[in-house]
């Protein structure tokens, strides 16, 4: 996939045209202002014609009719996959197995890889900062197994201690699972480094890229990874819809997760087969029209460029950091660097609850997410019960990042 470059940067308010959500107003009639993009994207209205289109004149089954609307409607699901599969950079999109979430995909894993291919002895290597998505699977085959988890730790700036990360990763590590942005603080995982240590020791790589895929370029291919998993609702696609990439020499390995219609070969009484991948993982009917505007959300995104989005973020990372440390009673949790950290910004003022942040905020119009972000680990890390995190994308503007300031400075007034 070519990632178009635009030399003049983005055009933000033509962007902000295409998501009607960001018209509204909310909390005491203010304009609304997202960010809270980390947990989820809004939807353009070129994704919600998708949906609309499908069930005003596609809707069937598929994989399962010769009539019309059946064909139509397994074209259009598997269009997409190929389309999702390109964006990803998947040398085939029989390798994209369509699953409800990153957190189904993980489990996915789990379950049937980690099931036929773990014994007693063998080591799973996991980080601090993970979501609690990439934690609790394989805490659950820990002890189905007995075999051992392992814990590359966290340093003060939430980075990964990838010192550490070559003397845990060993001979009888046999998966690292590894998120390629944390959610909680923003940081950018050195997966080359990581994925090089696993590859020394012939133990896979699962990259949980839920936090990356929607603003970074991604290649699978060139990443080296054997699964990489996201979802739709974070990159400007529906809720309910999500994507497992894996190696098919893997993927021809592994036991289905579910069973059921779509996913057989032949059934007799006594015996079944599998279908091929990627229909062996896909199991009863799927989120069919979810799947078309997952598709839809990914040329969207194509048609700007991964590489201008990332920019923009940049960018507005860049300035909110710079504004937001001018409040004396912050604290900023994660790298100082916009390199090394997406556009997310966790913070604490002093002597105030990120619930009470969050609440003032949204009555002045301002999204963020307050709490521990789906990562405990991290939150005992830095010894806080929670933090606020505001989360930006392509449709955020200076001038929100001004008004978020603005008005966390009326925050501290208040509750001072």
């Amino acid at each position: 996939m070519t990632d178009k470059e635009h030399l003049t940067g983005l055009n933000i308010e033509q962007i902000r045209r295409d998501f009607p959500v960001l018209k509204r107003t909310v909390g005491n009639d203010k304009p609304l202002v997202y960010l809270d993009n980390a947990a989820t994207s809004q939807t353009p209205v070129q994704v919600i014609a998708e949906i609309t289109r499908f069930y005003r004149d596609h809707n069937a089954n598929i994989h399962r009719g010769v009539h019309t609307l059946s064909v139509e409607s397994t074209d259009l699901y598997e269009g997409a996959r190929n389309t999702i599969a390109e964006f990803l950079g998947a040398p085939s999109a029989s390798e994209c197995i369509f699953t409800r979430n990153t957190t189904e995909s993980i489990n996915l894993v789990a379950s049937a890889w980690g099931k036929s291919n773990l014994q007693e002895g063998d080591e799973i290597v996991i980080s601090e900062i993970e979501h609690h998505s990439n934690i609790v699977p394989w805490q659950i085959i820990r002890d189905e197994l007995n075999v051992s988890l392992r814990f590359i730790p966290m340093l003060a700036d939430g980075s990964l201690d990838v010192d550490a990360a070559a003397e845990i990763i060993g001979p009888r590590t046999k998966l690292v699972a590894i998120t390629a942005m944390a959610n909680s603080l923003g940081n950018i995982t050195p997966l080359a480094d990581i994925i090089e240590m696993a590859k020394k020791h012939d133990a896979l790589v699962l990259v949980d890229g839920a936090q990356s895929a929607p603003h970074m370029q991604t290649d699978v291919a060139a990443l080296g990874a054997d699964f990489f998993a996201c979802s739709a609702h974070k990159m400007l696609g529906p809720t309910g819809i999500g994507l497992l990439w894996a190696k098919a020499e893997v993927l021809d390995t592994m036991q289905p997760f579910m069973t059921g219609g779509d996913m057989i070969s032949t059934v007799t009484m006594s015996q079944s087969t599998w279908a091929e991948i990627p229909a062996k993982f896909e199991a009863g009917t799927p989120n069919i029209e979810g799947a078309i505007a997952f598709g839809a959300a990914c040329n969207y995104l194509d048609n700007i460029g991964m590489t201008s989005i990332r920019n923009h973020e940049k960018e507005l990372t860049g300035l909110a950091l710079d504004k937001l440390n001018s409040i004396e009673e912050i604290t900023i949790f994660g790298p100082s660097d916009v390199e090394k950290r997406g556009g997310v910004i966790s913070f604490a003022l002093q002597g105030i609850h990120p619930h009470d942040i969050g609440q003032f905020l949204d009555s002045e119009g301002i999204a963020i997410r307050a709490g521990h972000h789906c990562a405990q680990p991290v939150m005992s890390a830095l010894n806080v019960p929670a933090t606020a995190r505001a989360s930006f994308y392509l449709y955020n503007t200076e001038a929100e990042i001004d008004h978020l300031t603005d008005t966390l400075n009326q925050v501290v007034k208040y509750f001072g």
